[in-house]
């Protein structure tokens, strides 16, 4: 990963695709590049409206006295890394990257 690695924060990243639906050698690649990040980093980078319709998909609840919430979900875990030579983020989820450029 190259030296000062930041996503551009005026652009918010959207939702492009999960491991399943790419190629292994995208996803090796991302992999051995990943940097983990704490989810406030996360959502510095992530447009929140896009994401709250993946969490509800994952059936988290906006907040705790609702139910789980995908923050308070400690098998859930943030990082960066470059998808296809492009800067994204990304989290993963039941060993499941879902990955945002």
């Amino acid at each position: 990963m190259p030296d000062g690695y930041t996503p551009d924060t005026r652009k918010r990243l959207t939702y492009e695709t999960c491991c399943v639906q790419s190629t292994s050698e995208r996803i090796t690649a991302l992999v051995q590049q990943e940097r983990q990040i704490s989810r406030r980093t996360f959502l510095r980078y992530v447009d929140r409206r896009f994401l709250w319709h993946v969490e509800q998909r994952f059936g988290y609840a906006r907040d705790r006295r609702r139910g789980v919430t995908m923050a308070s979900d400690w098998h859930v875990s943030y990082y960066r890394s470059l998808y296809d030579g492009r800067p994204c983020v990304f989290f993963r989820h039941s060993a499941i990257e879902y990955i945002f450029t």
